[in-house]
Protein backbone atom coordinates (compact mmCIF):
# COMPACT_ATOMS: atom_id res chain seq x y z
CA UNK A 1 0.00 0.00 0.00
CA UNK A 2 0.85 3.41 -1.01
CA UNK A 3 1.58 5.79 2.44
CA UNK A 4 -1.04 8.33 2.06
CA UNK A 5 -0.15 10.17 5.70
CA UNK A 6 3.78 10.57 7.30
CA UNK A 7 2.58 12.07 11.09
CA UNK A 8 5.45 12.90 12.80
CA UNK A 9 5.00 13.32 16.72
CA UNK A 10 7.61 14.84 19.21
CA UNK A 11 8.21 17.62 21.59
CA UNK A 12 8.85 21.12 20.92
CA UNK A 13 12.03 22.15 19.01
CA UNK A 14 12.47 18.73 18.36
CA UNK A 15 13.17 19.05 14.66
CA UNK A 16 9.97 17.87 13.64
CA UNK A 17 8.84 20.88 11.47
CA UNK A 18 12.57 20.82 9.76
CA UNK A 19 11.96 17.25 8.86
CA UNK A 20 8.73 18.00 7.45
CA UNK A 21 9.99 20.84 5.16
CA UNK A 22 12.87 18.41 3.84
CA UNK A 23 10.27 16.04 3.74
CA UNK A 24 8.67 18.20 1.06
CA UNK A 25 11.70 18.36 -0.59
CA UNK A 26 12.76 14.81 -1.28
CA UNK A 27 9.73 13.21 -1.62
CA UNK A 28 8.68 13.15 -5.11
CA UNK A 29 4.76 14.29 -5.22
CA UNK A 30 3.67 17.61 -3.08
CA UNK A 31 3.23 16.91 0.53
CA UNK A 32 0.98 19.53 2.29
CA UNK A 33 2.26 20.07 6.10
CA UNK A 34 -0.01 20.22 8.69
CA UNK A 35 0.51 20.64 12.12
CA UNK A 36 -0.60 21.65 15.82
CA UNK A 37 0.67 24.96 15.44
CA UNK A 38 -1.39 25.49 11.99
CA UNK A 39 -4.72 24.90 13.97
CA UNK A 40 -3.32 27.10 16.96
CA UNK A 41 -2.59 29.82 14.57
CA UNK A 42 -6.07 29.52 13.14
CA UNK A 43 -7.65 30.52 16.56
CA UNK A 44 -9.42 32.78 18.20
CA UNK A 45 -7.38 34.70 20.36
CA UNK A 46 -9.92 34.35 22.82
CA UNK A 47 -9.13 30.18 23.09
CA UNK A 48 -5.23 30.76 22.62
CA UNK A 49 -4.95 31.61 26.25
CA UNK A 50 -8.03 30.08 27.91
CA UNK A 51 -8.71 26.89 30.21
CA UNK A 52 -11.58 26.27 27.56
CA UNK A 53 -9.19 26.33 24.81
CA UNK A 54 -4.90 26.23 25.07
CA UNK A 55 -3.18 27.33 28.24
CA UNK A 56 0.67 27.41 28.03
CA UNK A 57 2.19 27.98 31.80
CA UNK A 58 4.89 30.34 32.46
CA UNK A 59 7.33 27.22 33.01
CA UNK A 60 6.30 25.88 29.77
CA UNK A 61 3.25 23.50 30.63
CA UNK A 62 0.32 23.32 28.48
CA UNK A 63 -2.89 21.89 29.31
CA UNK A 64 -6.05 21.69 26.67
CA UNK A 65 -9.71 22.53 27.42
CA UNK A 66 -12.42 21.33 25.73
CA UNK A 67 -13.33 24.25 23.18
CA UNK A 68 -9.55 23.26 21.90
CA UNK A 69 -10.45 19.60 21.80
CA UNK A 70 -13.59 20.46 19.82
CA UNK A 71 -11.64 22.04 17.77
CA UNK A 72 -8.65 19.70 17.58
CA UNK A 73 -11.26 16.84 16.97
CA UNK A 74 -12.91 19.10 13.73
CA UNK A 75 -9.23 19.32 12.60
CA UNK A 76 -8.14 16.14 12.21
CA UNK A 77 -11.32 14.82 10.74
CA UNK A 78 -10.53 17.77 8.13
CA UNK A 79 -7.10 16.53 7.42
CA UNK A 80 -8.38 12.90 7.31
CA UNK A 81 -10.88 14.39 4.87
CA UNK A 82 -7.85 16.00 2.78
CA UNK A 83 -6.32 12.38 2.49
CA UNK A 84 -9.18 10.38 1.57
CA UNK A 85 -9.90 13.23 -1.04
CA UNK A 86 -6.09 12.36 -2.59
CA UNK A 87 -3.58 14.61 -0.92
CA UNK A 88 -0.97 13.22 0.78
CA UNK A 89 -0.36 15.25 3.84
CA UNK A 90 2.58 15.21 6.67
CA UNK A 91 1.65 16.24 9.75
CA UNK A 92 3.68 17.71 12.26
CA UNK A 93 2.36 16.80 15.88
CA UNK A 94 3.10 16.70 19.39
CA UNK A 95 0.93 14.05 21.42
CA UNK A 96 0.95 16.17 24.45
CA UNK A 97 -1.53 13.20 26.16
CA UNK A 98 1.06 10.63 24.83
CA UNK A 99 -0.40 7.43 23.86
CA UNK A 100 -4.21 8.52 24.24
CA UNK A 101 -2.94 11.61 21.22
CA UNK A 102 -2.31 8.89 18.84
CA UNK A 103 -5.46 7.41 19.65
CA UNK A 104 -7.56 10.16 18.67
CA UNK A 105 -5.47 10.49 15.06
CA UNK A 106 -5.86 6.69 14.35
CA UNK A 107 -9.66 6.85 14.88
CA UNK A 108 -9.19 10.07 12.46
CA UNK A 109 -7.24 8.19 10.20
CA UNK A 110 -9.07 4.50 10.28
CA UNK A 111 -8.04 3.43 7.07
CA UNK A 112 -5.42 5.51 5.27
CA UNK A 113 -2.03 3.98 4.95
CA UNK A 114 -0.07 5.87 8.08
CA UNK A 115 3.78 6.20 8.21
CA UNK A 116 3.68 6.75 12.22
CA UNK A 117 7.46 8.33 13.03
CA UNK A 118 8.72 9.74 16.34
CA UNK A 119 10.97 12.21 16.39
CA UNK A 120 13.25 12.13 19.38
CA UNK A 121 16.01 14.99 20.65
CA UNK A 122 17.75 15.18 23.79
CA UNK A 123 16.15 17.44 26.40
CA UNK A 124 18.88 19.87 26.61
CA UNK A 125 19.57 19.98 23.03
CA UNK A 126 15.73 20.88 22.42
CA UNK A 127 16.05 23.68 25.17
CA UNK A 128 19.01 25.28 23.43
CA UNK A 129 16.86 25.29 20.20
CA UNK A 130 14.22 26.83 21.92
CA UNK A 131 16.40 29.40 23.42
CA UNK A 132 17.32 30.53 20.03
CA UNK A 133 14.31 30.41 18.11
CA UNK A 134 13.11 32.81 21.04
CA UNK A 135 9.86 32.22 20.02
CA UNK A 136 8.71 29.79 22.73
CA UNK A 137 8.04 29.48 26.22
CA UNK A 138 11.64 28.56 28.22
CA UNK A 139 10.88 25.41 29.81
CA UNK A 140 8.44 23.74 27.50
CA UNK A 141 11.22 21.73 25.01
CA UNK A 142 12.26 20.28 28.13
CA UNK A 143 8.38 19.65 29.82
CA UNK A 144 7.57 17.45 26.46
CA UNK A 145 10.54 15.93 25.37
CA UNK A 146 9.50 12.56 26.91
CA UNK A 147 6.02 12.80 27.55
CA UNK A 148 4.80 12.89 24.21
CA UNK A 149 6.07 9.50 23.45
CA UNK A 150 4.81 7.81 26.24
CA UNK A 151 2.51 4.61 25.00
CA UNK A 152 3.01 5.72 21.19
CA UNK A 153 3.84 3.05 18.87
CA UNK A 154 5.86 3.81 15.68
CA UNK A 155 6.82 2.39 12.70
CA UNK A 156 10.06 4.28 12.72
CA UNK A 157 12.13 6.78 15.07
CA UNK A 158 14.21 9.79 14.14
CA UNK A 159 16.63 11.17 16.50
CA UNK A 160 17.80 15.01 15.54
CA UNK A 161 20.14 15.09 19.00
CA UNK A 162 23.41 14.76 16.45
CA UNK A 163 21.32 14.43 12.77
CA UNK A 164 20.17 16.77 10.32
CA UNK A 165 16.85 17.11 9.71
CA UNK A 166 17.43 16.19 5.81
CA UNK A 167 19.10 13.06 6.75
CA UNK A 168 16.09 12.38 8.78
CA UNK A 169 13.69 13.40 5.94
CA UNK A 170 15.77 10.91 3.98
CA UNK A 171 15.05 7.92 6.27
CA UNK A 172 11.32 8.80 6.24
CA UNK A 173 11.18 9.25 2.61
CA UNK A 174 12.29 5.70 2.31
CA UNK A 175 9.70 4.00 3.91
CA UNK A 176 7.44 5.64 1.98
CA UNK A 177 5.78 3.61 -0.45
Amino acid sequence: MTTQVIVLNGGSSSGKTGIARCLQAVLPDPWPVLGVDTLIETMPASLQSSDTGLLVTPDGGVSVGPEFRALEAAWRAGVAAMVRAGARVVVDEVFLGGAASQQRWREALAGLDVLWVGVRCESAVAAGRELARGDRVVGMAAEQAEPVHRGVVYDMEVDTTHTEALVCARAIAERVG
